[in-house]
């Protein structure tokens, strides 16, 4: 048996969308990519949805607002130490200094224990990710933003579905970050979009997007095919043509018309896809417990609902084994693994530059040396799961060790 990391399927929706765009020669943004905005916007329960090329311009845009709104180049911005290298690589791209936060290791998430001891005049927002899913301590981290004035901004790249507290991730800070590449619940197969309840700030993320120009409507004329002429264009300044004035410093990430038709059939079964992904991820979450003290994993607790991203896998401190054995026992088994990310600022050379070392960050750096993931998504059922705990059992019974 095979169990591969993820999948994805391109609906007969799908398939209709992207001819008709081929048709009309429309490829561009335009008005299926206003559609996914506004059907994404629905399905997490936010006034705006703004899309963007992929889930790291998702982050880095979420993030160049607040320059916009008092924010300055070389600020801070206060991030996990655990992440996908994404998350700090955006902070840096954004114009700002990454500071980060080690973790807790049964959540995997920013200990909110130790925000308010790196927040300096120049902090300027706090950038929690609800890691494989799970939602970070919102609650917590909200309110230490409020008692230091700061911004929110949410990496929800794989956190499609999740719940905190009964409010979807995306609608928890001021700002959500998505990514919709190929292994999330929705995609188009490169993407990323950006949730907020803020007309003003979808506004700029709208310039942002688009080399920082003049133009932000929330749907444009003559992209979505309603008119051939704007009005607007031609009434900035001077007569000065709007499309080519310039107000901030932007970005050309652009979603296309054919990743929008594959989103938007993506979303057709959201609601089954999450109920089976779930269905596997607690299922193998239930089995997975009887492996302690060995390996563990996280857990979802009665305030929330994890987004069914990927199955962690914890190796145990006292194991006689280590993360890669492990790794290589589950590939040659036929059950694709990846690593659970790497602590950024002592696990990742390219921030070697801010001056951190090894054994700054223990718990991220802990899950850098042993953690994994696998898939739980819409292909698998239990014969799956079943396969990979006796996989697991078996690779323990080598060991010599009992559970």
């Amino acid at each position: 048996m095979r169990i591969p990391f993820g999948t994805i399927s391109v609906t007969k929706e799908s398939r209709k969308l992207i001819n008709e765009a081929l048709d009309s020669v429309r490829l561009s943004s335009g008005r299926l990519v206003k559609e996914f905005e506004t059907k994404f916007a629905a399905l997490t329960g936010t006034r705006e949805a703004v899309a963007v090329s992929t889930g790291t311009d998702a982050d880095i845009l979420a993030l160049a607002v607040l320059h916009d709104f008092g924010a300055r180049r070389g600020d801070e911005v206060i991030v996990p130490a655990l992440s996908f290298v994404a998350t700090g690589n955006a902070v840096v791209h954004a114009g700002f200094k990454p500071v980060f936060v080690d973790i807790e290791r049964h959540t995997l998430n920013i200990d909110p224990k130790k925000i308010e001891r790196v927040i300096t005049k120049k902090t300027r927002a706090i950038m929690p990710v609800h890691l494989m899913g799970k939602p970070a301590e919102m609650d917590a981290i909200n309110k230490i933003a409020k008692r230091h004035n700061l911004f929110v901004v949410e990496d929800a790249a794989e956190a499609h579905g999740a719940v905190y507290k009964g409010r979807n991730v995306g609608t928890l800070g001021d700002l959500a970050a998505y990514s919709t590449y190929i292994a999330h619940i929705i995609t188009t197969i490169e993407g990323g979009i950006v949730t907020t309840d803020r007309e003003d700030f979808a506004e700029v993320l709208r310039s942002l997007r688009s080399h920082g120009r003049a133009c932000k409507c929330k749907v444009c004329v003559m992209n979505c095919g309603a008119a051939s002429y704007c009005d607007k264009r031609f009434k900035y300044g001077a007569g000065s043509d709007i499309r080519f004035v310039f107000e901030r410093i932007g970005y050309s990430c652009k979603m296309n018309e054919l990743e929008a038709a594959v989103g938007i059939g993506s979303m057709t079964n959201y609601r089954k896809i999450i109920a089976k992904r779930h269905a596997n991820l607690i299922s193998m979450i239930e089995k997975f417990q009887k492996f302690s003290p060995w390996l563990y994993t996280i857990k979802e607790e009665k305030h929330e609902r994890i987004g069914p991203h990927a199955f962690a896998i914890i190796r145990g401190e006292k194991a006689p084994f280590s993360r890669n054995e492990l790794g290589l026992y589950l590939e040659k088994a036929g059950i694709d693994t990846r690593h659970l990310f790497s602590s950024m600022p002592t696990q990742c050379p390219g921030f070697a530059y801010l001056g951190h070392k090894l054994g700054d960050f223990p718990n991220a750096e802990y899950m850098g040396d042993n953690g994994l993931h696998i898939g739980v998504h819409q292909d698998l059922g239990a014969s799956h799961v079943n396969y990979f705990i006796h996989t697991v059992e078996g690779f323990l019974r080598e060991k010599g060790l009992a559970f």
